[in-house]
């Protein structure tokens, strides 16, 4: 992927030669620009998933890559991944309930790390099943096999497309924060296993028109 990242630093070159924009384009927008680039490939099957090793910020959809700063990642620790599953499309997870939250973590300090605690504020409590062991350079997915964080008695209902702020705690990264979103159980994330207490989603009721269409064939 070298290249990619060599073009756009030869094409944002020449864009500022050509227009003298000053300041140049945030980093911010630069880093969403070859997060898109780097995510192709990804999307068209030729990576090895979620589960390979990479330092690449790509996120699917609705869920969030950790930036800070206008950079990715935060003192060696990169998570190209996270979100919260919520319920189904048109259910709600009920006041004081669970969600689990989903994370891709990458430490990609010289050193092992441990992601310790999760603090969700007033969004509830989050309980970790156990520290969570991060060995340098090794992609871990914190929902496999069962999901190892659950967000829980939650202050309130959530539908989908909220926003959490939650504060890793690291043994050795301290603590990086990040906004979470509330991912619907649909599209590429309808296979995962329905949040706990989640309530069903209404089954569509035909129109009366649609019915007399139906018994007239």
């Amino acid at each position: 992927m070298g290249w990619i990242w060599w073009a756009l630093h030869i094409t944002h070159a020449r864009h500022l030669r050509k227009t003298k924009e000053y300041p140049p384009v945030t980093s911010r927008r630069w880093i969403a620009v070859a997060a898109a680039f780097l995510a192709a490939p990804a999307l068209a099957g030729c990576a090895a998933g979620f589960d390979a090793t990479t330092n690449q910020p790509y996120a699917p959809a609705e869920a969030q890559v950790l930036i800070d700063k206008d950079a990715y990642g935060k003192s060696g620790i990169h998570i190209p991944q996270a979100f919260i599953l919520g319920p189904d499309s048109g259910a709600q997870i009920p006041w004081r309930g669970s969600a689990p939250i989903y994370l891709n973590i990458l430490n990609t300090a010289g050193a092992p790390d441990t992601l310790q605690a999760v603090s969700a504020g007033q969004m509830g409590s989050v309980k970790v099943t156990a520290p969570i062991q991060l060995p340098s350079n090794t992609l871990v997915n914190t929902g496999k096999p069962t999901p190892q964080i659950m967000l829980e008695a939650i202050p309130r209902s959530l539908r989908g497309g909220e926003s959490i702020k939650l504060d890793l705690q690291f043994a050795n990264a301290g603590i990086v924060s990040m906004n979470v979103p509330v991912v619907t159980r649909s599209r590429e994330y309808k296979d995962y296993p329905p949040a706990p207490g989640a309530t069903a989603a209404p089954t569509p009721t035909p129109t009366p028109s649609a019915t007399a269409a139906e018994e007239g064939h």
